[in-house]
C-alpha cells in the first residue's frame, strides 16, 4: 500500500468537523465549499446532517458560552458567534442572559490577572485588556474602581 487515503465525502469532511467541536451550519458550510464544485450536493449534505440532528445552532452557542464566558465579555461573545454565523436572534438571548453576570465575570479575570492600579499607566493597561475581552466600558470602569471594602 502506498499509505495514500481516499478523499473523504463532504459528509465525512462535515463529520470530522463536528468530531472536533460544534460547528453552526453557515461556518461549516465555509470550511467544505472548497471541496466541491456543486452547492447543491453540499446543501443536501447539510440537510442531511442538520435533518440527523449533528448539525444544532443550541449547541454551538452552549458550547462558546460554557468554553468562553468566564474569560470574556458579551461583546466578544457576540462577534464571535456572529463569526460563526449564528442567528441574530439566538445571539441576542445568548448575550441578554450574560448580562447579570457581567460585571462578576470581569472582576473575577481582573482578579487572576492584576492588582489595583498604582498609576495612570497601569489603570489604562489593565482597561485595554478588559475592553479587549468584550466587556462594556461600564463595567470595566466599575470593575476597576472595585473595592472590597465598598463593593459597588
Amino acid at each position: 500500500m502506498n499509505g495514500a487515503r481516499p478523499a473523504l465525502s463532504l459528509k465525512g469532511r462535515a463529520l470530522r468537523y463536528l468530531a472536533q467541536r460544534e460547528h453552526a451550519r453557515p461556518e461549516l458550510e465555509r470550511k467544505l465549499a472548497r471541496h466541491t464544485e456543486d452547492p447543491e450536493e453540499l446543501a443536501r449534505a447539510l440537510d442531511e446532517l442538520q435533518a440527523k440532528g449533528f448539525i444544532s445552532e443550541a449547541r454551538v452557542v452552549e458550547s462558546v458560552l460554557h468554553q468562553r464566558a468566564a474569560q470574556y465579555g458579551a461583546l466578544r461573545l457576540r462577534r464571535e458567534l456572529q463569526h460563526k454565523g449564528v442567528a441574530p436572534e439566538a445571539i441576542a438571548q445568548a448575550v441578554a442572559g450574560l448580562a447579570d453576570s457581567e460585571f462578576d465575570r470581569a472582576l473575577a479575570l481582573w482578579q487572576r490577572r492584576f492588582e489595583a492600579a498604582t498609576d495612570a499607566r497601569e489603570h489604562a493597561r489593565q482597561s485595554r485588556f478588559l475592553l479587549a475581552r468584550g466587556f462594556s466600558s461600564a463595567v470595566v470602569t466599575r470593575v476597576l474602581r472595585y473595592r472590597p471594602d465598598n463593593a459597588d
